[in-house]
């Protein structure tokens, strides 16, 4: 929006004095920064204190855990204060005539309603259960089928490559959206077009891209035809999956928080690296016109969970809920979908896999133990893994910090595969 005023004004009054640097990527990214920094700081005391005078506040049950009903009472649906501190600069200082920041601010939305339905059912109308699985997983879906089609269908959504390089691995004219056009000077000058594709990145493998395509059992025109019917599902999987599994991370203070700014800062790596063409050339991964503008996003969902552990870091006074939970997860799986990096997921978002793992197989073991001795048995202490090492009579301050540090090794680890080949 800001920049939309200023490109006005200067049609009106000419240049500006440093209007300029609001063209530059990495100056609106830091102020979406200090701007979700302060909205979130500033407005979250205001929001917890209003809160606390709808006295909308946690009810704990009691699982015998050290500390636990200390908590009875934190307000919750904190989440607002996360919503607030992506949105607003987003709103300001992204270009909204941008298909990526378009369909990221619909997740955003999306996510926090049904997260704020499922939180307003548990807290007013006094239903511990909330929002029923079936809605939840329906509204999910409803977000992957809107990043599903638009990633298809919309001409917006496309990559840029050398025409060699297209006709090589088998892309057709009618793939081809816009160009050709030259990049380059001299000697160095290359032929390259934007093309309608469901390439994705592949870590570890010569190429580092794979076409969803490729795996249809049937000729290459009618594969690129068809490919919707695998690469929808797929959006669909990784978004539920993804924000159910962020949601279940949210147990402890500063944990869920803390992670997924963390997987936020990774995925404004690689939105920056994706959107530049030198940068993606020299990476030898997908060149994606337009991601670049999610690094402003990427930097405002930092900024917000940074703010917000302010307030949620141990001891909490406020707790995200469902509110802020399932819109993190959503926005991450949102990112990493756009940004084609999905098949990272299990790697950069490994805590998140981890703890939807231990609760899977806590489950699983648990019923197949008691249908074969009568007696359900345990692999955890208890699930999720957080709370077994709650258990064990770990500190929470200390597993979160631990959960965070495996958190940045792992981001670690996923920018290092864009090299390893």
């Amino acid at each position: 929006m800001l920049i939309n005023l200023i490109e006005w004004l200067q049609k009106l009054f000419g240049d500006i004095p440093g209007a300029g640097l609001f063209q530059y990527i990495t100056f609106r990214a830091g102020l979406a920064v200090i701007l979700s920094l302060i909205i979130s700081m500033l407005f979250g005391g205001r929001i917890i204190r209003f809160l606390r005078q709808l006295q909308i506040g946690e009810t704990v049950r009691d699982l015998g855990l050290d500390g636990q009903k200390q908590k009875e009472g934190t307000p919750t649906m904190g989440g607002l204060i996360i919503i607030m501190a992506i949105l607003i600069p987003s709103l300001l200082v992204a270009k909204l005539d941008n298909v990526y920041i378009i369909l990221m601010i619909i997740s955003t939305i999306w996510m926090a309603v049904i997260g704020f339905v499922d939180d307003y059912i548990k807290v007013f109308l006094k239903n511990k259960e909330g929002l029923s699985g079936k809605f939840k997983i329906l509204g999910q879906v409803g977000l992957g089928l809107i990043i599903g089609i638009t990633m298809m269908m919309s001409d917006d959504v496309t990559v840029r490559m050398d025409t060699e390089t297209a006709e090589h691995i088998g892309f057709s004219e009618s793939q081809m959206v816009q160009g050709p056009f030259y990049i380059g000077e001299g000697n160095t000058v290359a032929e390259k077009a934007d093309y309608k594709a469901s390439l994705t990145n592949v870590p570890f493998l010569k190429g580092n891209r794979f076409d969803y395509a490729w795996v249809l059992p049937m000729e290459e025109s009618k594969a690129e035809r068809w490919v919707w019917l695998l690469v929808i599902p797929l959006v669909i999987f990784i978004v539920t999956a993804v924000s159910n599994a962020a949601n279940l991370t949210d147990g402890i203070d500063g944990l869920a928080t803390g992670v997924s700014g963390i997987i936020a800062l990774t995925l404004g790596v690689f939105a920056y690296v994706s959107g530049n063409a030198i940068a993606a050339n020299y990476l030898d991964i997908l060149h994606l016109p337009g991601t670049g503008e999610l690094v402003i996003f990427a930097a405002c969902v930092v900024g917000a969970c940074i703010g917000f552990l302010w307030y949620n870091a141990f001891p909490a006074q406020v707790f995200m809920g469902d509110t802020g939970s399932l819109t993190l997860g959503g926005i991450i799986a949102a990112l990493a979908i756009v940004l084609r990096k999905e098949l990272l997921i299990p790697l950069l978002c490994g805590i998140f896999v981890v703890e939807n793992l231990s609760v899977m197989l806590q489950v699983a073991y648990f019923k197949y133990t008691k249908k074969k001795y009568g007696e359900g048995r345990r692999i955890f202490k208890m699930s999720p893994l957080h709370h077994h090492y709650q258990k064990l009579g770990m500190h929470e301050s200390k597993i979160v910090t631990r959960f965070w540090i495996v958190g940045i090794m792992l981001a670690v680890i996923t920018v290092i595969t864009l090299k390893i080949r």
